[in-house]
């Protein structure tokens, strides 16, 4: 049986809809469940995975579909009405809530950073806003023009204000974590990455090797493109030039454009203090190749390597990622290996979150991929990351192994802290006593899958 009902003008976060899809799925009864809002392509997943009936098919993108497949199908749709009225438990502090910037000034009028996490169609206007107002503006928002994000940029250098992202996920200013960074001491190191989850492996292996973060600078994936010309990053290096709790900077990237590297290579070495830059695949002998060497040459310290021994392995290299620029490592470390056929997944790319949470928020969506990885026989090595955080799932590992069912080689990395919220050790330790190989960063783990195959 399978029914829909249609909540007119009434919207919730993907977050909040896919726990309560969760929930439903583990009702008996129930073989599938989904919430999604009505877009367009919503309802192409819905459809495509045999949830949207007639009725569902008249919702809009003001609307709420509820979709559950299953013989308990009218029982489970009444649970779901009653897991959405549940009203969320107070947080222990006020929170003044604004509708506006303007607002959100008089309510802290000695503020100096703006966070605008919009729609992509609205984040320029309300970024070019907040840098008018003089503040200094992370850019959460993806679906940036590029143009848009240019003149963005070119705004706060005149204006001497640093413009971080569009599409930047993660930051540390001053010790504050923003949007999904990790709990981290403060120390001297600066960070300019365009890379999230490359800025959280970087800073999370060097609080483990017993350094600190003054700052940590998301610039944007796109900062480093011909047409930006890193100008953001550029300016995130100033910043930590002038900065005195700063000491060393580390710059890091996926691969920039070869003309834009060189300019920033340039700058760095110019500048009065030391520099480590880990543009991934650009090969180049001053330039660190793994974002674990960053972390070593930023501490001047070499990070432990796990005793991990396994037997070799047939077949290929399943790499299944939440995060990508970890996957776009693990994929370089290959190649530079000469070791060509192997598949690496970045889970978070746009194809596979369209209407669904990022994989960090909802590691439940890696576990499709897992189970077929396992069942497949071509299949010999399986590699994952974990992510911790602020921002990520409360407990990603115990997640991933409700998936791994079955005797092929599974390699993981962790990437986080002992301060982080899921506690890196016990994130480890649950992966390790289901039989999982967790080595020390995901480079050592990509090298380890390598050496099985090879």
């Amino acid at each position: 049986m399978l029914v829909n009902r249609v909540e007119r003008g009434r919207y919730f976060d993907s977050v909040a809809l896919m726990r309560v899809s969760r929930r439903l799925e583990a009702l008996a009864g129930v073989e599938a469940a989904a919430l999604m809002i009505g877009t367009a392509s919503n309802k192409d997943l819905l459809r495509s995975a045999r949830l949207l009936s007639s009725e569902g098919e008249g919702a809009t993108a003001n609307d709420l579909v509820i979709a559950v497949r299953g013989a308990q199908a009218p029982e489970a749709l009444a649970c779901a009405l009653e897991f959405l009225s549940e009203k969320q438990e107070p947080v222990g502090v006020a929170i003044s809530r604004v509708r506006s910037l303007s607002g959100a000034l008089e309510a802290l009028p000695r503020a100096n950073l703006a966070l605008i996490s919009v729609p992509g169609e609205f984040a320029a206007y309300e970024a070019r806003r907040a840098l008018e107002r003089g503040l200094h503006v992370l850019l959460f928002s993806d679906n940036v023009p590029l143009e848009d994000e240019a003149a963005l940029k070119r705004l706060a250098r005149r204006k001497g204000l640093l413009l971080m992202g569009p599409d930047c996920g993660t930051a540390i200013i001053a010790g504050t974590p923003i949007a999904f960074a990790n709990a981290l001491p403060r120390g001297e190191v600066g960070i300019v990455s365009a890379s999230g989850t490359g800025l959280q492996e970087v800073a999370s292996l060097i609080a483990r090797m017993g350094g600190g973060i003054s700052h940590g600078i998301g610039v944007g994936g796109r900062d480093l493109d011909a047409r930006v010309g890193a100008l953001g990053t550029l300016a995130a290096i100033e910043a930590l030039e002038a900065d005195p709790g700063t000491a060393k900077i580390v710059l890091i990237s996926k691969p920039p454009a070869r003309e834009v590297a060189q300019r920033v290579l340039e700058r760095v070495k110019q500048s009065a203090k030391p520099c480590v830059v880990c543009f991934l695949g650009l090969d180049d002998p001053g330039v660190a190749p793994t974002l674990t060497a960053a972390a070593e040459q930023a501490t001047g310290k070499t990070l432990k390597r796990e005793s991990l021994s396994a037997r070799k392995a047939q077949g290929r290299v399943r790499g299944l990622y939440c995060g990508g620029t970890l996957c776009a490592e693990a994929g370089f470390i290959f190649r530079k290996k000469g070791l060509e056929g192997h598949e690496f997944i970045d889970l978070g790319a746009d194809e596979y979150t369209r209407g669904r949470p990022h994989p960090m928020i909802e590691p439940e969506l890696r576990n499709d991929h897992v189970a077929r990885a396992l069942a497949d026989p071509a299949v010999g090595v399986i590699l994952v990351d974990v992510v911790l955080g602020y921002g990520a799932h409360e407990n990603p590992a115990a997640v991933l192994l409700k998936a791994l069912k079955g005797g092929k080689t599974v390699i993981a990395s962790v990437t986080g802290t002992e301060q982080d919220p899921q506690v890196w050790s016990r994130q480890a330790a649950l992966l390790r006593e289901a039989g999982v190989l967790v080595a020390s960063s995901n480079a050592h783990a990509a090298e380890l899958a390598a050496s099985l195959i090879s």
